[in-house]
């Protein structure tokens, strides 16, 4: 027999060397097993095309069965905004003493949204992902990232609004050099919000009731936060505890992108150490927590 038929068999029963591999014990390794720490960021690296596609796909989808769709996006905070503002503004007059009050409370509410929206679902990732887990093989930290960048790509149109509304609602502001900084106080809120986002993954997959509990704890850390009154004149008379309660990492993002949007202030050297150390400590911590129980997820 010759011809193309020849040289199929021939391929197909060569023997040579260079077609074989001896597979020993060595050469194999437990399935699901942790990979070394430096090994996993490269996985996940690796991955970021990815990540970022069905981080897009999520927020498209997200909205497609509502009528207004991504409109819901930017409506979400503006109506919570609306809500504190006749509660605390109007009501409970918490505006008393506050410059540009409308400006400063959805600055609060808008950015506080993306923590805690990030935070939810982050806590969920891991159960809400085990069929993905058990089926395939890759760094389960991803599970975690792609909500908060799922939540990244939702805040691009609220900070696009918030700023719209911050130039045209009276008392309208005149932006300065200083909004550049603005980026740079975000990008580390990202930061410290991926880094807790991994620990209640981690603490919820262990422990699901967690999830319970987080709604309670953020609505403490927003009050906390100072999002819809001022701790200058509410802690007037309570130094020690002001100062505990500004070491807060959200609230030292809300007080920089006040004084760089409102205010036309530069912002405390200090407080971008404090922020700083927030976000790369948490992210660390964080980063390295999950991956810890790498091995334990999906079980």
């Amino acid at each position: 027999m010759s011809g193309p038929e020849t040289g199929s068999y021939s391929a197909l029963f060569d023997a040579s060397p260079t077609t074989t591999k001896l597979v020993t014990l060595g050469n194999l390794s437990r399935v699901g097993a942790r990979p070394p720490l430096g090994q996993y960021v490269r996985l996940l690296w690796a991955r970021r095309h990815f990540l970022w596609a069905d981080a897009r796909a999520k927020v498209t989808s997200g909205t497609r069965q509502s009528l207004l769709g991504n409109a819901w996006m930017v409506l979400n905070p503006l109506l919570n905004g609306l809500a504190y503002y006749l509660i605390f503004g109007l009501l409970m007059k918490s505006s008393r003493g506050i410059d540009n009050f409308i400006g400063y409370l959805l600055i609060g509410v808008f950015l506080f949204q993306f923590t805690t929206q990030s935070i939810n679902g982050g806590a969920r990732s891991v159960q809400s992902g085990k069929n993905l887990i058990r089926a395939f093989t890759f760094p389960r930290a991803a599970l975690p990232i792609s909500v908060v960048l799922r939540n990244v790509l939702n805040l691009g149109p609220t900070l696009v609004t918030l700023a719209a509304l911050i130039y045209f609602v009276p008392p309208a502001e005149e932006y300065t050099w200083r909004i550049a900084l603005v980026a740079a106080a975000l990008a580390l809120q990202v930061m410290f919000t991926t880094g807790l986002s991994l620990l209640v993954a981690r603490w919820a997959a262990a422990l699901p009731d967690i999830t319970n509990l987080i709604g309670m704890v953020m609505r403490i850390w927003l009050y906390g936060s100072a999002v819809f009154f001022s701790f200058d004149h509410l802690l007037a008379d309570k130094p020690d505890l002001k100062i505990w309660l500004e070491a807060n990492p959200m609230f030292i993002v809300l007080d920089i992108v006040r004084d760089c949007v409102l205010y036309a202030t530069t912002p405390d050297p200090m407080r971008w150490v404090w922020l700083g150390g927030w976000a790369v400590g948490t992210l660390l911590i964080g980063f390295v927590t999950f991956w810890r129980a790498e091995e334990t997820y999906g079980r």
